[in-house]
């Protein structure tokens, strides 16, 4: 049982899933005083949200686990189509897909969320810090100074902010009196789980589908002997649908694959889906904020739940750790849910019409689940405040569908990697410099070197700078200058969630930019 006596911290999480969890380890290693509880007594198994984009890697590997993740995991996976009993075809809609320069993760991750999970439980420990387990946040009262949560077990914790990412039915969220907007079509649902099934191959997803529109999907969760079962839910003699169970399972398989002698066993995970859209109308209120399926929940398909909260964390985190140590205007705050909030609406938008494309797709014998891959996330925020000047006309973009041209680079753009020389000669690529917490001032041309230099040292604690060709990094084969569509002489200014501040050719445009966020005075 937690102590009744209140105890400060910088930052409260409560909920550690995804979301919670990332969002621990950015503020952990931006030197933030983090505390991590969650309802659940122990961790859970349960594969869950199995898919990590190829931007939530980027994004994860600034964390410090993708290469972990991707050992895990696994990037190639065919799908296997059968109709009617039938086979139909085995595709890998990524099988042409590189990488570049730019975007070293040409394909997503199939991984159980469970796993990615545990990868980010053992980062956050290597910062000294733990997940509170079977601690629940049931509510809280909030004053100038910071935030007095209140636990099930009786116990508070005082802390400078409190973050609700405890799911879908969030108590923070309640707590804070913020609607709930969408719908729950309780006439859509489906049965998932974890089981195993010796005598099926575990090379390639398999999807049986029927003319009637129903089917059953098995995929292999690397790691692991099990596969993540997905159906539409058995109905009963009065035509509800039957509770998951393992029993289920095997008729609805045995109804669907006609396949004789696979039996399912050894299930640790039995749920039932039903179709939400929903979306809070506000991500914070004062010193409280929502982050992940806290805010938002989506239709499953696409796998975009998981990585929207992941994002979403990205987002928060550098911000909550300027504003805990006093280093950040009170306004950068506002622009988490500025720059998020949008993106939760066009994430919810795209995953129910992938969901609809899903449910289409089964009923046609050519094509599979692979029919309605998702688009691409993590783009950028082009219609942000913090996204500012250009070397090119501005951006008109005003939301995440209407984001302009997309092969020129603007303000507010996921700042793209680049293989370079560092100063020694060696190898480095710029998403490896980015992993520094702070800002990054790349400047182009030998003409601001000195100006580069200088706004360095000006504010050495808050910005990372290099001279790019003028002795600190080298672009060699071109890639960088063409990535970031400059020729000599640039500014790049790029926020430590890795999307481009500014672009200038002006050093006092990059002294203005940072005044504005910060509360710093530059060294003389």
């Amino acid at each position: 049982m937690t102590d009744g006596v209140a105890r400060n911290e910088d930052v409260l999480i409560a909920g550690a899933g995804p979301t919670g969890l990332t969002l621990a380890v950015e503020l952990a290693r931006r030197g933030a005083g983090v505390r991590i509880v969650d309802a659940a007594p122990v961790p859970h198994r349960e594969s869950r949200g199995k898919g990590l984009q190829p931007r939530t890697l980027e994004v994860l590997e600034d964390v410090g686990i993708t290469e972990r993740a991707l050992a895990a995991g696994t990037t190639r996976l065919p799908f296997r189509k059968y109709f009617d009993g039938a086979h139909v075809n085995d595709t890998d809609p990524f099988a042409d897909a590189r990488p570049t320069p730019d975007a070293p993760y040409e394909r997503g991750l199939l991984i159980g969320q469970w796993q990615v999970e545990k990868l980010l439980r053992e980062r956050l420990a290597e910062f000294g810090i733990d997940v509170e387990s079977g601690t629940e946040v049931t509510g809280f009262e909030q004053d100038e100074d910071g935030v007095t949560a209140f636990l099930a077990d009786g116990g508070r914790i005082r802390a400078g902010y409190l973050v609700g990412c405890d799911g879908g039915r969030s108590r923070v969220r309640k707590a804070m009196g913020v609607r709930f907007d969408g719908t729950t079509d309780e006439t859509q649902s489906m049965v998932v789980g974890d089981v195993e099934a010796e005598g099926i191959s575990r090379d390639v997803w398999h999807q049986w589908f029927a003319s009637d529109g129903a089917g059953v999907m098995l995929c292999p969760m690397p790691g692991t002997n099990s596969f993540q079962f997905q159906s539409g839910p058995e109905l009963g003699a009065d035509g509800e649908p039957l509770p998951p169970s393992l029993e289920s399972f095997q008729r609805i398989f045995d109804r669907y694959a006609g396949v004789p002698g696979v039996t399912l066993t050894d299930p640790t995970w039995l749920s039932v889906w039903r179709v939400n859209v929903r979306m809070a109308d506000r991500l914070r209120v004062g010193r409280v904020l929502l982050a992940g399926d806290a805010a938002h929940i989506h239709p499953i398909a696409g796998g975009l739940g998981m990585n929207t909260g992941i994002q979403d964390a990205y987002n928060l985190g550098w911000k909550l750790a300027l504003a805990t140590a006093g280093l950040a205007d009170p306004g950068l705050l506002d622009t988490y849910e500025e720059e998020r909030l949008p993106v939760a609406a066009w994430t919810l938008g795209i995953s129910t019409e992938l969901y609809a494309r899903v449910r289409e797709a089964v009923r046609e014998p050519g094509t599979g689940v692979e029919a309605a891959a998702p688009p691409p996330m993590g783009t950028g925020y082009r219609w942000s405040s913090l996204a500012r000047g250009s070397l090119a006309d501005p951006a008109t973009a005003s939301d995440p569908a209407t984001v302009g041209d997309p092969d020129v680079l603007r303000p507010g753009d996921r700042a793209p990697d680049a293989p370079c020389l560092d100063a020694s000669g060696d190898p480095v690529r710029l998403f490896q410099v980015y992993a520094d917490p702070r800002f990054t001032l790349l400047g182009f041309g030998a003409e601001v070197a000195g100006a580069v230099g200088k706004l360095g040292a000006e504010y050495e604690g808050l910005v990372q700078a290099f001279a790019i060709d003028g002795g600190d990094l080298r672009d060699h084969e071109g890639h960088a200058h063409r990535a970031y569509g400059v020729s000599d002489p640039a500014l790049v200014l790029v926020r430590p969630d890795n999307h481009v501040a500014l672009l200038t050719r002006d050093p006092d445009e990059v002294t203005e930019y940072l005044s504005r966020i910060v509360l710093i005075t530059p060294k003389e």
